[in-house]
């Protein structure tokens, strides 16, 4: 069982709801995520996903793409990624999800890439082009390195393509609340819960929603019916805003413990 998997099931104990934290490796260095990190932990971020730049980021919105054009610019590789999760395990158990795109991981070898993710202390994985169809040989890899292999479904998932997403995704579920791209939105998009409840009725995995999340209503919202919220632009922009000063760490725990607190209200 890796670290998400233990996550979820002690909040599952709690009768909690989860926090997924997503930021971008190396915006605005590698240093300052090792540091944002450990704040998430400390502010009571349940899972971190750790977003691998990547030159066509085809799922995500602008604050995402305009974070991984900056780190790309500085030069952070997945080796890059993979040293930072050796530096942030010597200082925290927080379960850690890679994010990124299939060719990324193509190119560093997929067996090469569970192998070192794994031996670094990630937990999980999110291949964010990668359909349950061409999944074999990245599965595979991953099975055997202990790696959680987290799949996507959207609003316009059919049955049957949930039922074959069910059959191969460990961890938890990533249940994307609108067609598109990310991005923080005022108002979260109407029919999630029965997208979410299609899902529930076909796995017993968690199942986190994310896109467009980014206030504590939203989180309480979202851990109404759901397992988890996932924040992710609304977080990086707040990063990019306050990257260089010394009030950054500060600001990123006041943020994700407000974050936090909608998600303990599953409780009531």
């Amino acid at each position: 069982m890796t670290r998400v998997s233990k996550r979820f099931a002690e909040l599952k104990a709690k009768c909690e709801g989860g926090l997924v934290c997503f930021v971008t490796v190396g915006d605005p260095d590698l240093e300052t995520t090792r540091r944002v990190v450990l704040e998430l932990d400390r502010a009571g971020a349940d899972v971190v996903e750790l977003g691998i730049p990547f030159s066509d980021p085809i799922a995500d919105g602008p604050s995402i793409q305009a974070a991984s054009m900056r780190v790309l610019a500085n030069g952070v590789t997945v080796s890059s990624v993979v040293e930072l999760v050796r530096a942030i395990r010597k200082d925290s158990e927080v379960p850690i999800t890679l994010m990124t795109y299939y060719n990324p991981i193509r190119q560093y070898g997929l067996e090469r890439f569970a192998r070192d993710a794994s031996d670094a202390g990630a937990d999980a994985a999110i291949v964010t082009d990668l359909t349950p169809e061409e999944s074999g040989a990245w599965k595979s890899a991953a099975d055997a390195h202990e790696i959680d292999t987290i799949f996507l479904l959207a609003p316009t998932s059919t049955d049957s393509r949930i039922e074959k997403v069910v059959k191969l995704a460990s961890g938890f579920i990533y249940c994307v609340s609108r067609t598109g791209v990310t991005g923080a939105q005022s108002r979260l998009a109407e029919g999630i819960e029965g997208l979410v409840e299609r899902i529930r009725a076909r796995s017993p995995l968690p199942i986190a929603v994310g896109f467009g999340i980014s206030s504590p209503e939203h989180v309480a919202e979202v851990c109404s019916y759901a397992d988890a919220a996932v924040v992710g632009s609304a977080l990086v922009d707040l990063i990019a805003s306050r990257a260089g000063t010394d009030e950054l760490p500060e600001d990123v725990n006041r943020f994700v413990s407000a974050l936090k607190v909608g998600a303990r209200g599953k409780q009531q």
